[in-house]
């Protein structure tokens, strides 16, 4: 491109003036122009996403959000009671004698939305020996049955149906009556002067196992789905810009911070010189 001139006027020594015309190459103006096409690749970029990506990464913390909610909540309902359950050691047990007794225990029972009932179900007892020590003790069905009621084998749902309630308890009775003498496993507390009996355990490894297991494996799967979306953005940002580097290369242009300093040197020397020529 040919350079351009432009009419000014020069002071001389002696006062007078006289016009003159300064050159300018458009070179240096098309240089200043190509810094703004950005060879210099952004480093401030932000990661390219897309909506979908976006409603993975929201769905992976929702994952991981509901994770440690049910952490918190396994970690009350099960965690504490499986804690006081592994207290228990595992005995040999034998039927004393059942009973049920004749004052019935109150219940409340719903009937429907706004509908509420009061009830009695009758508290059967079932009294056994411990083998190894000989101790007498109550037997319950499970930990949760000693803390709803600690005076009763187990406590039924309630409704108004009386001979319902009635005819299970005797059917249990029963049971334990054809176990008289013989010898069944069952758990208790060493450490405690209670003499409280479980016949099975509510809160096992098992079920402890189930209570971790899931809400970790949500937990990994939220972590997973973020990070492989993070992941995918950074690679998809890598080779943009590695494309954008060929592409210049091919052009004949080097994007880097010397070429770019460079280009701001010159223009500075350009306009250096135009201002000595006045």
């Amino acid at each position: 491109m040919q350079p351009f001139s432009i009419p000014v006027q020069i002071t001389l020594q002696d006062g007078r003036r006289r016009p003159g015309r300064t050159a300018f190459s458009a070179s240096g103006r098309n240089r200043n122009i190509d810094h703004s096409d950005g060879g210099v690749p952004d480093v401030r970029r932000k990661l390219p996403s897309s909506a979908g990506e976006d409603r993975a990464v929201l769905l992976g913390f929702a994952m991981m959000g509901f994770s440690v909610l049910m952490f918190f909540l396994f970690g009350i309902t099960v965690l504490r009671p499986f804690l006081l359950s592994t207290q228990r050691e595992e005995s040999n047990c034998t039927i004393i004698h059942t009973q049920i007794m004749d004052d019935w225990m109150d219940c409340a029972f719903t009937c429907g939305v706004d509908c509420r009932g009061q009830g009695k179900y009758p508290c059967l007892q079932v009294f056994v020996k411990l083998t190894h020590s000989g101790q007498k003790a109550l037997l319950h069905y499970n930990e949760e049955a000693v803390q709803i009621n600690s005076k009763c084998f187990y406590t039924p749902k309630c409704h108004r149906d009386r001979n319902d309630l009635l005819n299970s308890a005797l059917d249990i009775k029963e049971f334990f009556d054809h176990k008289n003498g013989t010898p069944f496993s069952c758990f208790y507390s060493p450490d405690s002067r209670s003499e409280d009996v479980i016949l099975i355990k509510k809160y096992d490894y098992m079920v402890l196992f189930h209570c971790l297991f899931w809400p970790t494996l949500t937990l990994l799967g939220g972590a997973l789905i973020v990070g492989m979306v993070r992941l995918t953005q950074y690679l998809s940002l890598l080779c943009e810009q590695y494309s954008t580097a060929r592409r210049d290369e091919a052009g004949g242009k080097v994007p880097s911070a010397e070429q770019h300093r460079f280009k701001l040197w010159s223009v500075g020397r350009s306009q250096e010189r135009a201002e000595k020529s006045y």
